[in-house]
């Protein structure tokens, strides 16, 4: 089957691309708004740039009913501050409460029932019950599209990193300490507890030859 996304609307395509660039890893987006309201997301368009400088990325999209851009977009702009906590299986549902479509002036960590922790380089708080925080100061804000559906590219710098003593050795992570979670198409999300290894080749000049 060949799909031109131009003969298919915007959710048809919005599901299209959630069913099939998965899983994906959750970023959980704290920021402060100019008033200081805090503000709580999650976002699943997420991934890692660069080590040095330590980079990340995420894309906040434009509402689809209301054809209006998220408030951490709005307090990013406004603050050039954020954190970026990863997601557990133990508040998973917390979450997932923060997810709906709160107005600007409530604030999500209360409605989800998780605890703000001061950050130490940025304003906006951590969550507490992550087991990795990531304290980000802005370096671009890529638009794409203001229509419905369409997003925006925010590339934050890693300025500080917060990880909890049982799931760091001082070199690796713990991914069964970890036990982060990624999101699938639709409501559907996965667990990361069962992996497998394969070791990356090296060029063909290490290679036995036969």
């Amino acid at each position: 089957m060949k799909l031109d996304p131009g003969d298919r609307p915007p959710h048809d395509i919005y599901r299209l691309m959630t069913g099939v660039i998965v899983p994906r890893p959750i970023a959980f987006v704290s920021t402060l708004s100019r008033d200081g309201i805090r503000n709580l997301a999650p976002f699943s368009f997420f991934t890692a740039i660069s080590a040095n400088p330590p980079a990340l990325c995420f894309s906040p999209m434009v509402r689809g009913r209301q054809a209006s851009q998220k408030d951490t977009l709005h307090n990013i702009a406004d603050t050039r501050e954020f954190v970026v906590n990863i997601v557990s299986e133990r508040f998973a549902e917390q979450m997932n409460r923060s997810s709906a479509d709160y107005p600007p002036e409530v604030d999500e960590f209360v409605e989800a029932g998780l605890t703000p922790l001061a950050s130490d380089l940025v304003a906006p708080p951590r969550v507490a019950e992550s087991p990795v925080s990531m304290e980000c100061r802005l370096h671009t804000i890529l638009t794409v599209s203001t229509e419905p559906l369409g997003g925006s590219l925010v590339v934050g710098i890693v300025v500080r990193f917060h990880l909890a003593d049982e799931i760091f050795s001082g070199e690796t992570v713990d991914p069964d300490r970890l036990r982060a979670i990624g999101r699938m198409g639709g409501s559907a999300y996965v667990r990361t507890m069962d992996r497998f290894e394969m070791p990356r080749p090296g060029p063909p000049t290490d290679r036995k030859q036969p």
